[in-house]
């Protein structure tokens, strides 16, 4: 239809066109719909089969201790604790916060042996 009918039209002939136009448009978008949604059932059946266990990564051990509180660490990653991010605008150093390496090494040898005894064996 070119815009010159459209302008030829009267009142109620218009008003006919429009209620046509809004009928025909609920059909299509309801129908969009339902085929979206069959669309999405499938993918949610193909997803849950392709989920699988993700693989345990070990734990990352603690590299820096608070003096005033030992039992506040960080592992150096993600956001600096609150305690640090206060001690370093004071002027001290993030090595004065790292955790002996030998105290680390025996740290991490009590973990190990931890999680090879939890381990299921097969």
């Amino acid at each position: 239809m070119q815009r010159r009918d459209l302008k030829s039209l009267s009142m109620d002939q218009l008003w006919h066109l429009h209620e046509e136009l809004v009928t025909e448009l609920t059909r299509k978008i309801a129908a969009e719909k339902n085929r979206l949604e069959e669309r999405l059932r499938q993918l949610r059946l193909t997803g849950d089969e392709l989920t699988h266990e993700r693989r345990p990564y070990p734990k990352v051990l603690p590299k820096y201790r608070n003096p005033k509180n030992p039992s506040q660490t960080w592992t150096g990653r993600g956001k600096q604790p609150r305690w640090l991010r206060e001690q370093l605008r004071s002027d001290k150093k993030l090595d004065d916060f790292r955790i002996e390496q030998a105290a680390a090494e025996t740290l991490a040898h009590a973990v190990l042996r931890i999680g090879r005894a939890q381990r299921p064996r097969m």
